[in-house]
């Protein structure tokens, strides 16, 4: 199966939309989305790796709290990642994630940002399993 992941129109923002054969797939394939917003995904190196581990009460939750984390890391750590390991797991509470991320330090030389991607929101927020495909979609506020 070809994962995909896109962007969407939105009249203020711009949406991530991430789809794979599991729910996993389709973070990573959010993320990628959420990425891609704001630079050229292929030009950035996988050199350093970062886990990222986080607990929410469902899906949806976990999907806008692994985002904004890679969001959070961007603007403190000045990192970037273009390639990601979602694993997920249910717990008495909700879902526990460890994502296992992949880029290196944001070189302004290299990596042209087109625009400055804030937070993901719940807005359009979608967690869902349709036929085969697991979809992972929201609205990043830019």
């Amino acid at each position: 199966m070809k994962f995909l992941f896109e962007n969407f129109e939105h009249k203020a923002d711009i949406g991530a939309r991430g789809k794979g054969k599991t729910m996993n797939e389709a973070f990573e394939e959010c993320a990628k989305a959420t990425i891609s917003i704001m630079t050229d995904l292929h030009k950035i190196e996988p050199k350093k790796s970062h886990v990222i581990s986080l607990k929410a009460k469902d899906e949806e939750a976990l999907l806008v709290l692994f985002l904004n984390e890679l969001l959070f890391l961007k603007d403190k750590k000045k990192m970037i990642y273009s390639q990601f390991r979602v694993t997920t797991k249910k717990i008495e509470s909700g879902l526990e994630m460890k994502a296992v991320v992949f880029g290196e330090k944001i070189n302004s030389k290299i990596h042209e940002f087109k625009v400055d991607a804030k937070a993901a929101t719940y807005s359009e927020l979608k967690v869902a399993q349709e036929g085969k495909e697991w979809i992972a979609q929201c609205i990043i506020d830019v």
